[in-house]
């Protein structure tokens, strides 16, 4: 296919060398190249910082079976959940199309594969008319099982075997939450939405309301979290009457989990107050998370996944909906596992949406919850409002400031996976089309080659989420940023724009001579042979109240720190920026870089329009 090539030096200037994402001879962490099988050993001992994460939906990556796209259920797409002309449906992508795509996906310099949750889903949720499928992998009925439309149990182990051999970590997407919607509240039958019932209106000794029968004598709330408590909360009608629908009534596995009374069934939440924690997200069975027997019950299964499969990390979907004491047990049980399993390195992050560049409302959860990380929703707003013009660059030191707020201070905060955008919210492409209409093409693929350079160099865990090193737009958030990488039928997403190609998501796109795949394969090389990149502290250097330059250090003032310079604006900038007093020559890690300092302490910094510099430092010749 025709590549649309920059007419400027804007901001791909950098040489791609050949070779991207093979390992090099180095010291410090080992990296696999797909050449040769890679000691386990070698991959676990890797940190979390030392990884660039890729993240995929399975259905949406490659069809590798096709045997397999209606998961042997027979009827329609209101059965089988299968449509691939339809984007909230299943298409067809699944574990052996993405296990035969680990060399496109390695190429890319990537180290670890979080991919959405592959148990067995639902097939089909949703009001007549408002139908969709759980492709997505978060309507769980069976957390032991391999959703069929995905695959079999030794196909995911096959997966897991072939990653580890190319030294490749794989993540889990986990929930802990709630399960797909199997219980619904008889007093809402044949609504759309159920009102959310409080703890105050409806608490749990009362049957319907505080003037209802008494029930679950002698149960002391929520709050006293014991098995002896909880053996005295027996009914769940206390806010509603929760039912099955026919033939649903045994549908969970584990066979615990379909018993009413392991649920708080209160209706749906409004995302605000109590019922954050408490209501069902649309609908979805929020699980009373709070009673030992589901910690105890979630301990084991997800536990089981890491004796059984020998995954790497856990990604925990809505993990600010659960009552901070159940992450409190939770979580020391599963690195206790792994560790048993010889995974010392088991990465747990979990997902805190925020919008805003609010560090403490993170860090938080590192704390008071006691998650190891948490996705770094922060580093994406800063990211967004600099990039589109939204805020100044300034933002950036607001983030870097707030990295001694995590529990374990700037070491947490250099684990945190970043990233631009993703499955939910929409892909950073769409945000900069949106903040940009009337850019040119060679605008779009510098502005979205910066947002990269900027993910790439910042402190944290590059997370890349599928299809974005492939020019992928998208139309806005959810349903409308899944696109299929394999040769799409859905209407919506073929008529899409890409970046940097003449393609469209009506063809395969798995080119791994797209500038976007080039440019992350070149930056993730250079991080991982550059310690700097992945541990080093970071200093704000330059920055301003609008848009223009960032600038800032990873490293220590020793004479070998990396200087990052980032051009937000349309206009060239040249500007004299402090850097340590060691530093003194700088070598080109990517971009446009000064070969010296012009002074103890400043370098000259010259960009042109959306331009970046990553400039190794190195101290002054003693000769």
């Amino acid at each position: 296919m025709k590549k649309i090539s920059l007419l400027t030096s804007l901001a791909l200037s950098t040489a791609f060398l050949s070779g991207c994402g093979q390992a090099e001879a180095q010291d410090g962490p080992i990296y696999g190249n797909g050449e040769a099988t890679v000691a386990l050993d070698s991959v676990r001992a890797r940190l979390p910082e030392d990884e660039i994460i890729y993240f995929v939906l399975p259905d949406r990556f490659e069809n590798g079976d096709l045997s397999n796209d209606t998961a042997g259920i027979e009827g329609g797409r209101l059965q089988s959940g299968y449509d691939p002309t339809h984007k909230g449906f299943y298409h067809g992508g699944d574990l052996k199309g993405l296990t035969e795509k680990l060399d496109y996906i390695q190429g890319l310099g990537v180290t670890a594969i979080w991919f959405a949750p592959i148990f067995k889903n639902k097939p089909v949720q949703g009001t007549p008319g408002k139908e969709s499928a759980g492709y997505h992998g978060y309507w769980v009925t069976d957390f032991t099982q391999v959703d069929p439309h995905f695959g079999t149990n030794d196909e995911f182990r096959a997966f897991v075997d072939a990653a580890h051999a190319r030294g490749m970590k794989v993540y889990m997407d986990i929930i802990a939450n709630h399960t797909a919607d199997v219980l619904y509240p008889k007093e809402c039958e044949g609504k759309s939405e159920c009102s959310y019932r409080s703890k105050a209106d409806y608490p749990y000794r009362r049957k319907g309301g505080v003037d209802g029968a008494a029930i679950n004598e002698g149960f002391a709330g929520d709050a006293v979290r014991t098995a002896e408590n909880f053996a005295k909360l027996t009914d769940p009608t206390y806010a509603y009457t929760p039912v099955t629908a026919p033939g649903e009534e045994n549908i969970k596995v584990p066979a615990w989990l379909n018993d009413a009374i392991w649920y708080h069934n209160r209706g749906d939440t409004t995302f605000e107050g109590e019922s954050s924690r408490y209501g069902d997200f649309v609908g979805l069975d929020d699980l009373m998370t709070e009673n030992p027997r589901v910690v105890d019950g979630f301990i084991e299964i997800f536990g089981d996944w890491i004796d059984k499969y020998s995954i790497d990390g856990f990604r925990i979907d809505t993990a600010k909906h659960v009552n901070p004491e159940f992450w409190t047990r939770f979580t020391p049980a599963m690195l206790e596992r792994a560790k048993a399993n010889g995974i010392d390195n088991f990465h747990i992050f979990g997902e805190v949406y925020a919008h805003e560049v609010d560090p403490g409302y993170l860090a938080q959860f590192t704390k008071r919850d006691e998650l190891p990380t948490v996705l770094d929703f922060a580093f994406q707003v800063a990211a967004h409002d600099m990039l589109t013009g939204k805020a100044g660059t300034h933002i950036f030191g607001k983030l870097i400031d707030g990295d001694v707020l995590y529990a374990g201070g700037e070491a947490t905060a250099r684990q945190l996976p970043t990233f631009l955008g993703n499955h939910d919210m929409g892909r950073m492409a769409h945000m900069l089309d949106k903040a940009y209409p009337d850019a040119t093409e060679e605008e779009r693929l510098a502005r979205i080659s910066l947002a990269h350079v900027l993910l790439l160099a910042t402190r944290g865990v590059p997370t890349i989420y599928s299809g974005d090193e492939q020019g992928f737009v998208g139309d806005g958030g959810d349903q409308a940023a899944r696109e299929d990488m394999f040769p799409s039928k859905v209407d919506v997403y073929n008529d899409n724009r890409l970046i940097g190609t003449n393609a469209t998501t009506a063809e395969a796109n798995f080119d791994n001579q797209h500038p976007l795949y080039q440019l992350i394969a070149e930056l993730s090389k250079k991080r991982k042979q550059t310690p700097q990149l992945r541990y080093g502290r970071t200093l704000l250097r330059a920055s301003s109240e609008k848009p223009g330059l960032l600038a800032f250090t990873r490293g220590d003032d020793d004479g070998t720190e990396v200087f990052v310079a980032l051009n937000m604006t349309n206009e060239a900038i040249e500007q004299n920026v402090e850097v340590g007093i060691n530093s003194v020559n700088f070598s080109t890690l990517a971009g446009q870089c000064a070969a010296t300092v012009s002074a103890p302490g400043s370098v000259s910094v010259n960009l042109p329009p959306l331009g970046y510099a990553i400039c190794q430092a190195t101290p002054q010749d003693k000769k």
